[in-house]
């Protein structure tokens, strides 16, 4: 298998980030007020026009080339499924079962900062929010890239949801629930996981390279 050969992450962190409690808890003082561009906005309500609010709305959020929608649209019949990528060529690219999707899917190419802040603006609540196998930025100083050192965190948390995220770095998950658990109070379940049917292509990269995969989860409500 020519693409089993992904390299594990190296880092020279090697805990969570020390300066990861201040920066969640600065950006929980001070609204986030990022101006949304014309296009997410005409993007987000083409999504909501899709959505239409008859069903419990899942996102997956950074969905890549869309296999994790599918089949998350599959698992889930009776939620309604948005996938949101910034990239119009990764979302154009070749899928499983194309012609045959699920009337319960939509893919949106769309800026996940803006869409996250026009949902929280529109008042919607998540039932269920993925973020799979995100830019993990390895570099100490990248920490405020990450969507749990992003001043954008906060909104994250309040759309609500059963919340999963993936990663094949650690650190990546410990950090986010540390973020999660100054927000909420709450404690997330953080495990290692072993992977039948991998959901993104990352996820199947990095399985069959060996690498060890884990998932966080965490009921943040829907009211």
């Amino acid at each position: 298998m020519m693409y089993a050969n992904s390299r594990d992450i190296r880092s020279a962190q090697i805990a969570p980030h020390e300066h990861l409690a201040e920066l969640v808890r600065r950006h929980c003082l001070h609204e986030f007020q990022k101006p949304v561009a014309p296009w997410n906005r005409e993007a987000f309500e083409q999504a909501m026009t899709a959505w239409g609010g008859g069903r419990p709305l899942l996102l997956d959020a950074g969905c890549g080339v869309g296999w994790s929608s599918l089949q998350l649209a599959r698992r889930y019949p009776d939620h309604f499924v948005l996938g949101i990528d910034q990239s119009e060529d990764r979302l154009a690219r070749g899928k499983p079962g194309a012609g045959d999707w699920p009337d319960n899917l939509c893919f949106v190419r769309a800026d996940l900062v803006d869409f996250w802040a026009l949902l929280r603006q529109s008042e919607i609540r998540l039932a269920r929010h993925y973020i799979l196998y995100p830019n993990p930025w390895p570099k100490i100083g990248h920490l405020a890239r990450r969507w749990h050192g992003h001043a954008i965190f906060p909104t994250i948390v309040e759309l609500g949801g059963v919340l999963e995220s993936r990663s094949n770095w650690s650190i990546y998950l410990e950090e986010l629930a540390q973020a999660l658990r100054i927000v909420t109070n709450r404690e997330a379940l953080l495990d290692q996981i072993d992977v039948e049917e991998p959901l993104t292509l990352f996820e199947r990269k990095y399985r069959d390279s060996g690498q060890a995969l884990y998932r966080l989860s965490i009921d943040l409500g829907t009211e």
